[in-house]
């Protein structure tokens, strides 16, 4: 059974306990989401619960680390299955081709594609707009997609800002200048994955993954919610297409020799079959299910 992110992990978990070869996946763990007493609950859970998975998948290194700093028990468990991405469906397009198609001009382009969320970090990057615009007056900032913080988001953005709403991000990749990815915490932001694939520099927060994803000669990576670090990286880029370009065909090149979806597909059947070769029964608590389909 392999259960992925925290729902999924926490049902899961509780109901199998272990009695058949369990892979558990965080995609960014859930404490990270919250705070206070919830945060102190669901760490407490994550601890608990591990004792219950034969394998523990992380998509970063980062991953694993932040959760073994909190005491999350992942010894000889984890294993780092980056998160992959479709280098075919996400591959360099025509600039120019794309902004026709998007009613757009030549202005220096930013784009962040992801949730309006407090998550994804879109309002750390509006607070850092103004300052981009005064070294760069005509540059635009699309953002594409959907989430409970469009209104808040509406209200704070200044000129030059798009709401673009739920749309298929390929095009948008295409039109940027620069992608920026400004999120408080990933577990490895697919969006970055995609940016690069696509052949844009990419301007990502230091959340878990960046630095694997993201190395300097691709993009930067700047400080969580660091708004002069993050307007300082971004105005770079807008300003240097030439440059920027650069870093977006160093990127796609990293991206394809790394995150392809077919090594991605052949890591995670890697774990599958360590885990088939060696599972035993764990820790299972009351009310488990005990025996496995085909015994007897």
């Amino acid at each position: 059974m392999h259960l992925h992110s925290a729902k999924a992990g926490l049902a899961g978990r509780l109901a199998i306990r272990s009695s058949i070869p369990t892979v558990y996946q965080p995609h960014a763990w859930s404490f990270l989401a919250v705070e206070g007493l919830m945060r102190r609950l669901t760490l407490a859970y994550e601890r608990w619960a591990v004792r219950w998975a034969h394998r523990v998948v992380c998509v970063s290194e980062a991953e694993c680390r932040d959760a073994v700093e909190l005491g999350v028990r992942l010894e000889g468990k984890s294993r780092v299955v980056p998160n992959g991405v479709d280098t075919e469906r996400f591959s360099p397009r025509d600039r120019r081709a794309a902004r026709e198609r998007l009613g757009l001009g030549d202005a220096p382009l930013a784009v962040c594609v992801g949730r309006l969320s407090r998550q994804k970090g879109q309002d750390v990057l509006l607070d850092a707009w103004p300052a981009i615009r005064d070294v760069a007056p005509g540059a635009r900032l699309a953002l594409v997609g959907e989430g409970p913080e469009r209104q808040r988001l509406e209200k704070a953005a200044g000129e030059g800002v798009l709401f673009v709403g739920s749309s298929d991000p390929r095009d948008w990749y295409a039109a940027a200048t620069v992608v920026v990815a400004p999120s408080r915490w990933e577990g490895m932001a697919l969006v970055s994955l995609e940016a690069a694939a696509s052949g844009r520099s990419v301007v990502m927060s230091d959340v878990a993954g960046a630095r694997e994803v993201i190395p300097p000669s691709a993009g930067a990576v700047v400080p969580v919610e660091d708004v002069d670090a993050l307007a300082a990286a971004v105005s770079e880029r807008l300003l240097d297409l030439e440059g920027a370009d650069r870093e977006g065909a160093h990127g796609r090149r990293h991206v394809g020799s790394r995150y392809g979806l077919t090594i991605s597909g052949k890591r995670v059947l890697a774990v599958y079959d360590e885990v088939l070769r060696t599972a035993e029964p764990l820790a299972q608590g009351p009310g488990a299910v005990t025996d496995r389909p085909g015994t007897s």
